[in-house]
């Protein structure tokens, strides 16, 4: 799960105050000093860490907090906004030109990820309507080019490149005229990288910069570095002038320093975070949503986005009124297993839960983001009579022997499938018992469960 090792140990300091009734200045400092391990560990910025300190301390040991009638909330959500407020408060979007086309240059170290997020970001504004064009001025990294033409066939964006002799200028200029010509309004530079910062990469950049104009010059780190990502920020910006971050690899970053220290540190906003392998896996950062899934208080906006965006909508309204009446059978199941994997790994979606971040151990070793996995269940589900399947208690011995001997598969699979079938069942009556409360809420427009 996205920065694990960070949210645990914030959660876990802030949860001792809960136990507490009335808090003393005491009760703080010991939190805040835990909570400062816990920056540290996840190689947050010194300062940016002794500044947050600074601020949630002096915040939660005023009279708002003191007087509360529920003083560890209010720590809680004090801890949520400073958070919230470190990585930018609100969601800075690309500036898109109002006279087309609107030129973006993608600048950044070798092994970031900047190719490949290049033809994410294509992607990206693909699905606002846009009509993006990929310029390939990476003439120096072998295959380079090759790999940006891959990336726009697999994404049906046209990609223009010149070879690798023409000077990396020529080809951002040419690289325009041919999306004015085209009607392109969006361009997107791939320009080269290094494997370190050196003053003839700057000096390229500034050239193109100097001759297309770029309304935008994004920045491209890897978040897993930590605070090499921001000194690398840090560098750029002086350099160059960036005007916004996008941190991939972010699904695999357990610690967050890079995220949390960025903003503060180099003054500029983290625009998108990549969130995987696919080519669809680039989203808009909010900061808000971010700190709220750091506390383990979830990201409810951002899973109804996935959900709008994955889900059928008909099929989750049957599923819907199947969950109410207790009523799920394995063909259920694995038609939900389709559709959640369409949605990402599964405890990124569960860490998006408020307080169900943890729920994956429950779930043993269930793996919806595996192939393989899900033609193993097919197989299984497959071979079982309708009776089977619709009524999963009369699987005894012999029968499930029948079913792996018919799916290739052993009765320990059969028997670990059922196991998974029954979680997911208590997963369910989850849902519904989350549903209940959030109707005194308002409910939640779009996503069927939570209406």
């Amino acid at each position: 799960m996205i920065f694990e090792g960070l949210s645990d140990k914030l959660q876990g300091a802030l949860s001792k105050l809960k136990s507490k009734g009335k808090l003393t200045e005491n009760d703080v400092k010991d939190a805040m000093r835990e909570v400062k391990l816990a920056l540290l560990e996840a190689d947050v910025n010194f300062k940016v860490v002794k500044d947050f300190i600074k601020v949630v301390q002096e915040r939660c040991v005023g009279q708002e907090v003191m007087k509360s009638l529920t003083p560890a909330q209010h720590v809680i959500k004090i801890v949520n906004e400073e958070l919230t407020s470190l990585m930018g408060d609100v969601a800075s979007k690309v500036t898109i030109s109002p006279k087309p086309p609107t030129i973006i240059m993608m600048v950044g170290l070798q092994g970031a990820g900047k190719t490949t997020t290049s033809g994410k970001l294509g992607s990206y504004f693909k699905k606002q309507g846009k009509k993006p064009l990929l310029v390939a001025c990476d003439i120096y990294r072998p295959a380079a080019i090759k790999q940006l033409q891959v990336v726009g066939e697999k994404l049906d964006i046209p990609v223009f490149n010149m070879g690798d002799k023409e000077s990396p200028i020529n080809i951002a200029k040419a690289g325009l005229s041919h999306a004015i010509k085209n009607n392109n309004d969006l361009v997107i530079i791939d320009t080269a990288g290094r494997l370190h910062i050196d003053e003839t990469l700057m000096d390229e950049l500034k050239s193109i910069k100097s001759e297309v104009k770029p309304h935008e010059i994004l920045l491209v780190v890897d978040s897993m570095t930590g605070q090499d990502a921001v000194n690398v920020s840090q560098s750029f910006n002086e350099a160059l002038g960036v005007d916004g971050v996008i941190l991939t690899k972010l699904d695999g970053d357990t610690r967050g320093g890079a995220a949390l220290s960025i903003r503060s540190v180099v003054k500029k906003p983290i625009k998108f975070i990549g969130m995987g392998e696919k080519l669809d896996d680039l989203e808009p950062f909010y900061p808000d949503r971010m700190a709220s899934r750091i506390l383990g208080m979830g990201d409810i906006l951002s899973l109804i986005e996935k959900a709008q965006e994955s889900i059928d909508i008909e099929k989750a309204k049957e599923l819907e009124d199947k969950i109410k009446k207790q009523d799920l059978d394995f063909e259920d199941f694995l038609e939900q297993m389709e559709q959640i994997q369409n949605m990402g790994p599964l405890d990124k979606i569960l860490g998006m839960l408020p307080g169900m971040g943890n729920i994956k151990d429950q779930l043993g070793d269930v793996d919806l983001q595996n192939g393989k996995e899900i033609r193993r269940t097919k197989a299984i589900v497959q071979s079982m009579t309708i009776e089977e399947r619709r009524d999963p208690s009369i699987l005894n011995a012999s029968r499930k022997k029948r079913i792996a001997k018919g799916s290739g598969t052993t009765v320990q699979d059969v028997n670990r499938l059922i196991k998974q079938f029954n979680e997911m069942k208590k997963m369910m009556k989850m849902f519904t018992q989350t549903q209940k409360s959030m109707k005194k809420r308002g409910g939640f427009p779009g996503l069927p469960f939570f209406k």
